[in-house]
């Protein structure tokens, strides 16, 4: 006895595979930036002499308190990371809040390190596309 199903238009398939591979790149995506949030967090606490101000700017902070914004928010980030990785919804959830929040204290940290801010702030977009584009997530399960 056969099953009858409707037909699938071509490349209904490959969507799926394009959502689920544009979230393991957030994924990544996510850990790396958690990682080197971290380590810019770590260098802006050790030595304030690294990061230069570029003029006068709004929003001055002191780079300590900087440098520990960043270490939190890297480890946030880089569990949110590991969480969609492992398919959680949670990390889904979480990552594109962590990354709009990410975006947001780059913009902040603009006058100390202007060009790696940009950069950041860029890979922090990215990561928000791709996980809100996931048609898979959010309870959708493929539907458009």
């Amino acid at each position: 006895m056969s099953q009858n199903t409707a037909p699938r238009p071509p490349g209904a398939e490959a969507g799926a595979r394009g959502t689920a591979g544009g979230t393991l790149f957030a994924g990544v995506l996510l850990a790396v930036i958690g990682i080197l949030d971290v380590l810019q967090g770590i260098v802006a606490i050790a030595k304030d002499d690294v990061y230069a101000a570029v003029g006068d700017y709004v929003f001055e902070f002191s780079l300590t308190g900087w440098g520990w914004t960043h270490v939190v928010l890297g480890v946030l980030v880089g569990l949110s990371g590991a969480g969609i990785l492992m398919g959680s919804e949670w990390g889904r959830m979480g990552g594109i809040t962590l990354a709009g929040l990410n975006t947001v204290a780059q913009f902040l940290f603009l006058p100390y390190h202007p060009w790696w801010s940009l950069f950041s702030m860029a890979l922090s977009i990215v990561v928000i596309w791709a996980l809100a584009t996931d048609h898979t997530s959010f309870g959708r399960h493929g539907t458009a």
